[in-house]
């Protein structure tokens, strides 16, 4: 997998149609997060690829929330994504608001991990510490069972991409809470300079 576009070029892509700190920091933790996936699930040479994936897949959403996923492929295009990238992002919103199955195992994180970083930086922010460094998986886990904390966080969704991918949701919930950690330095500096 290699990508048409560079970080770079992916990071300007993503600010011209994303203005929002929310969305911008979302777009970078999941970049963060599916780095670390490629580089703790064998794919340490696709590592880039992955990260661009994960940085512009919102990339519609900020400015057309009821196209999400379909507005994408035009943006992307026009920004020199290839046809896989621009698979790989349509297919997070699989069954949700387009029919483009997730097929490698990075789509399939994407899918997964994406919803699941909403909810693992909401439970974030009600600790003191306000980060994830001090969360511990039973915690976490605690928050993904109560249906009302960050109820706009589908845990459907992330029980359905555990499920693709073949895991529990523990592990898709310890997983995902070890990458946001690994990352979280990095998006704080990253905001800075945004």
């Amino acid at each position: 997998m290699k990508s048409n576009l560079t970080r770079a070029e992916a990071l300007e892509l993503l600010k011209k149609y994303n203005k929002e700190s929310f969305h911008l920091q979302h777009a970078l933790t999941v970049e963060g997060v599916m780095g670390w996936y490629a580089a703790n699930l064998g794919y340490a040479e696709d590592k880039e690829y992955w990260s661009i994936v994960g940085l512009l897949h919102d990339i519609d959403f900020e400015l057309y929330p009821d196209e999400h996923c379909k507005k994408a492929p035009e943006l992307l295009r026009e920004g020199g994504a290839g046809e896989d990238m621009i698979h790989a992002v349509c297919a997070h919103g699989y069954g949700i608001c387009v029919d483009v199955k997730p097929e490698h195992e990075m789509e399939k994180v994407l899918f997964a991990a994406d919803e699941l970083t909403g909810l693992i930086w909401a439970a974030a922010l009600m600790r003191p510490s306000k980060s994830t460094q001090d969360m511990e998986l039973k915690s976490l886990k605690k928050k993904f069972k109560d249906k009302k904390f960050a109820a706009g966080c589908s845990r459907e969704i992330i029980a359905q991409g555990a499920q693709m991918l073949g895991w529990t949701i523990d592990e898709l919930l310890e997983k995902t809470l070890e990458a946001m950690k690994s990352c979280e330095e990095y998006i704080a500096k990253e905001m800075q300079i945004i």
